[in-house]
């Protein structure tokens, strides 16, 4: 069975979260939520509050998930936006790492709305890859990079696609945003199981 961990930082994007999580699991996925702290904050609490007040009680801590898996990866990880959940697991640098560790092993790298941007470009895994966000957060990369140099240099030869819900290249699956969640979701579910299973929740659960 697929492990996958969804990490979510105050001020989630609990739409983008909650789909996830709850596709994933209609499809017998191992989903593990991980609550990450607010950037530069020393605690370590399992309960995360989201973008719309929306409070939830992950499975782990950040520490707790980090003894767990103890230097394994899991076989994808997921990056729900919002703001400032994004900028929150941005800082991270332990997520730093993870993320660069995965591409390189070819193991799936996923992020919704503004963590394409905020979180996934500082990594430099956006290189040479098609690539989605949520609309205009694309012109901002040398703000979340730290310049205009160094947006640059992470994203070399990236090619940013408009209008549409979500770009799969390689290893790497980005989605724009909230309205898309599900349709990335369902992406997701096909990539960590098969056609089939997707076909059988998109029929189950009356999607369009």
């Amino acid at each position: 069975m697929s492990k996958v961990a969804v990490f979510l930082a105050p001020g989630f994007e609990e739409i983008e979260a909650f789909t996830v999580i709850d596709y994933l699991r209609r499809a017998n996925i191992d989903v593990i939520t991980v609550s990450v702290p607010e950037e530069n904050s020393p605690k370590n609490e399992i309960v995360v509050v989201g973008s719309h007040e929306i409070t939830v009680i992950a499975d782990n801590t950040l520490k707790d998930f980090i003894e767990i898996m103890d230097g394994k990866e899991p076989d994808a990880i997921y990056f729900p936006g919002g703001m400032p959940g994004a900028t929150n697991l941005a800082a991270n640098q332990y997520l730093f790492q993870l993320i660069t560790k995965m591409d390189r092993k070819g193991k799936l790298v996923t992020a919704l709305c503004a963590s394409p941007a905020v979180v996934l470009a500082q990594t430099g895994v956006l290189a040479n890859r098609k690539w989605t966000c949520y609309p205009g957060m694309e012109q901002n990369l040398a703000v979340y990079c730290g310049s205009e140099v160094k947006a640059r240099e992470v994203t070399e030869n990236s090619h940013h696609i408009k209008d549409v819900p979500f770009v799969l290249d390689n290893n790497l699956l980005t989605g724009r945003g909230p309205g898309t969640a599900e349709q990335f979701s369902m992406k997701l579910v096909e990539l960590l199981t098969n056609p089939e299973t997707a076909q059988r929740i998109h029929d189950g659960s009356c999607q369009r």
